[in-house]
């Protein structure tokens, strides 16, 4: 089973010919409402393609609190640990999109921000009996760090998405449960300090070496993803479809790498999951109604190789 401890927002999507300078006050277009946060896509994904997910998080005692934790049941993810936190909102994102695709985005954490240790204690029997847990950086960080230490003693796999990227440094204890640290390149970067090398698989073993993690995997949107761990370096490039939105594509990618590795798949089979995941969450708009089912991805796997590469030294 997935164990995902994380966010759950509703986004709150407006267009607009351009994005507002600051004072202005612009006539939009159409507006649409999103289940979102990084943890809930994760987790959303993850289930979509097959895996048993639970999910720790927290909520309003609202509308869109209810709405979120409606979608999480309706793919399949056990919410039980997803409580309303009394007297505070759900947590939002505001986000204003031009034409062009570019967009402004405000995060309001809301009832996320209740997601705190001694939460995460309470939900201490789910996560021992996880075989992989997923993490991310939108709930406070006292939070995370102790699901990855409950996790990672009891033996299971812990995988963490630096996201959104860190202002500072991950705290040493958090690092030293953390078995997988999967960032995007601007993630890695901020991870390094702002000064990192350009090249992926340098970057990578540049991560792994610094922060002191047994694999680093780097992901490279179109580019693919690299994986530099004990073994050496894989590079698994990306798969060709007709993107119209990258909204949740970098969660696709973890669910996916997360569910073929609870199926007992290898690192380099993970990658390609991971891959195809990101890839088909790009065909179409949203979210969690981007993410792909188990039966397009396979489709996708069968259709196109995009086998990893060892990279070279």
């Amino acid at each position: 089973m997935i164990v995902v401890v994380g966010s759950l927002n509703m986004d709150l999507v407006v267009r607009a010919p351009r994005l507002p300078r600051p004072g202005e006050t612009l006539s939009g277009g159409p507006f649409a409402t999103y289940p979102g946060g990084k943890g809930a896509n994760q987790a959303v994904a993850a289930a979509m393609l097959g895996a048993s997910v639970a999910m720790v998080g927290r909520v309003g005692d609202d509308a869109f609190g209810r709405e979120l934790a409606a979608v999480l049941a309706g793919a399949g993810v056990d919410g039980a640990e997803v409580r309303p936190a009394p007297g505070m909102a759900s947590g939002v994102a505001l986000i204003a999109v031009e034409d062009g695709g570019q967009n402004m985005i405000v995060i309001a954490p809301g009832a996320n921000a209740a997601l705190d240790p001694a939460a995460v204690d309470a939900a201490a029997p789910l996560l021992r009996s996880c075989r992989a847990l997923l993490l991310q950086l939108e709930s406070p960080l006292p939070a995370v760090a102790r699901a990855a230490q409950i996790a990672r003693a009891a033996g299971a796999t812990v995988i963490l998405n630096p996201a959104p990227a860190p202002a500072g440094p991950l705290p040493a204890e958090l690092l030293a449960s953390v078995d997988y640290l999967v960032p995007n390149e601007t993630e890695a970067a901020a991870l390094l300090g702002g000064e990192a090398p350009a090249e992926p698989l340098v970057l990578a073993r540049a991560v792994r070496e610094r922060l002191g993690v047994p694999a680093a995997l780097v992901t490279l949107g179109a580019r693919g993803a690299v994986l530099a761990d004990a073994a050496g370096a894989i590079v698994q490039p990306a798969f060709s479809v007709q993107a119209v939105d990258a909204t949740a594509a970098g969660d696709a990618f973890i669910g996916g790498f997360a569910a073929a590795l609870v199926a007992a798949e290898p690192p380099a089979a993970a990658m390609r999951w991971g891959c195809a995941a990101g890839a088909l969450a790009t065909t179409r708009p949203g979210a969690q109604a981007s993410l792909p089912t188990r039966g397009a991805l396979l489709a996708l796997l069968g259709e196109n190789r995009a086998d990893p590469e060892p990279a070279g030294e």
